[in-house]
C-alpha cells in the first residue's frame, strides 16, 4: 500500500496543482480567447531559425525567430506523464532575425517586437481537441476553422499529441521515456 501511495503522490500534487494553478486560457462568451499578456513567463520549450513547413518554399533574404512556450501547469504534467493535459497552452511568437547591431560580427538575433502569435490549445470544445489561433496585437482572437492547414499538418507530422516535441530538445527525452513520442515523426 506504501508503494502505491509513493507512485501516485507525484501524480496527486500535479492534479491539486493543476486545480490551483489553472492555465490562462481564459474565453470570451462569443468562444474568443483573450490575450494571454503573461506567456513570455511560461516555459521556454524551443527557438526555430527560419523554420518552413512547406516543401518547394522559396527561401527568403529576411530571417525568422519562432519562440515556442508552454503555460507552467501543463509542463509539470507533461513532465510527470509525457502526456499534454486539457488545458494545455503553447505559445509560438515570430520575431525578426538581425546580423549588424552592437558588437555582432556574425551569426542572427532576434531584433524588435513580436511579428505574430499563434495559439496552440487543448481543449474539449474543439473538434480535434485542439484549437489553433492566431492572435493579432493584443485583442481577443477566433479559433481558426479546421480547414486552416495547421490542423491536418500537426495531426501528420507532430510526434506527441499534435505538438512537434520532436524540435523540443527538453521535452522530446521525456516523452520518448514516457512512450508517448511517435518516432517516424
Amino acid at each position: 500500500m506504501l508503494r502505491i501511495i509513493k507512485l501516485l503522490s507525484p501524480l496527486l500534487l500535479i492534479g491539486v496543482a493543476a486545480a490551483a494553478d489553472i492555465p490562462s486560457a481564459h474565453y470570451l462568451p462569443i468562444g474568443e480567447i483573450k490575450f494571454p499578456a503573461n506567456y513570455r513567463e511560461w516555459v521556454f520549450l524551443s527557438s526555430g531559425l527560419d523554420m518552413n513547413y512547406f516543401a518547394g518554399a522559396p527561401a527568403t533574404s529576411e530571417h525568422s525567430f519562432d519562440n515556442v512556450f508552454v503555460d507552467p501547469v501543463s509542463w509539470r504534467a507533461f513532465k510527470a506523464t509525457g502526456h499534454w493535459p486539457q488545458g494545455t497552452i503553447f505559445a509560438k511568437e515570430g520575431r525578426h532575425g538581425a546580423t549588424g547591431g552592437s558588437i555582432n560580427h556574425s551569426g542572427q538575433f532576434q531584433s524588435g517586437e513580436s511579428e505574430y502569435l499563434e495559439l496552440h490549445v487543448r481543449d474539449k470544445r474543439f473538434p480535434s481537441g485542439w484549437g489553433f489561433f492566431e492572435v493579432e496585437g493584443n485583442k481577443p482572437a477566433k479559433v481558426l476553422p479546421t480547414s486552416a492547414h495547421c490542423y491536418s499538418c500537426h495531426q501528420q507530422h507532430a510526434a506527441v499529441e499534435t505538438t512537434f516535441v520532436q524540435f523540443y530538445p527538453t521535452a522530446k527525452p521525456i516523452a520518448i521515456k514516457a512512450g508517448t513520442f511517435d518516432v517516424s515523426k
